[in-house]
């Protein structure tokens, strides 16, 4: 199985953006723990991350025609994006949101996601490890 696991704006700059909020883990120290727990896991996992909401709609298409299942953190379009939120209705295999805050937690305008209501599942608040739990939630999923 491959797993897409799509990061939106900003997230690039984990490991120096609010480190009290998201912790000290780089980008691509995130990515290299996603992928070496899918390959644990059994699948191949490949994770992008974009500034530019075409671009991550377009990963989305690409996920929904090829039927791949996806981990999405959204970051600030999860909050308005309704283009973000209609490619990921498209998807045909489960959808995880992630945030790595909590984001009830957070101001009141990062209390509601449009994407929730067509996500498969939701982890808020774990920190990076939401992402292996959602590698992992995926993997029980197939057996």
């Amino acid at each position: 199985m491959n797993v897409l696991v799509l990061n939106g704006p900003n997230l690039n700059r984990l490991g120096t953006r609010e480190p009290l909020i998201y912790g000290s883990t780089t980008h691509a120290d995130l990515a290299e723990m996603c992928v070496a727990e899918g390959k644990a896991l059994g699948f191949a996992v490949e994770v992008r991350q974009t500034n530019h909401e075409g671009e991550m709609v377009g990963w989305l298409h690409e996920a929904a025609d090829a039927g791949t299942p996806v981990i999405l953190n959204g970051a600030a379009w999860t909050h308005y994006s309704i283009a973000l939120r209609d490619a990921c209705s498209q998807l045909t295999a489960p959808l995880v949101e992630v945030h790595i805050s909590n984001i009830h937690q957070r101001e009141e305008f990062r209390h509601h996601s449009v994407i929730s209501a067509v996500a498969t599942g939701v982890i808020a608040g774990l920190g990076v490890e939401g992402y292996l739990l959602a590698l992992r939630w995926l993997a029980l999923r197939q057996k």
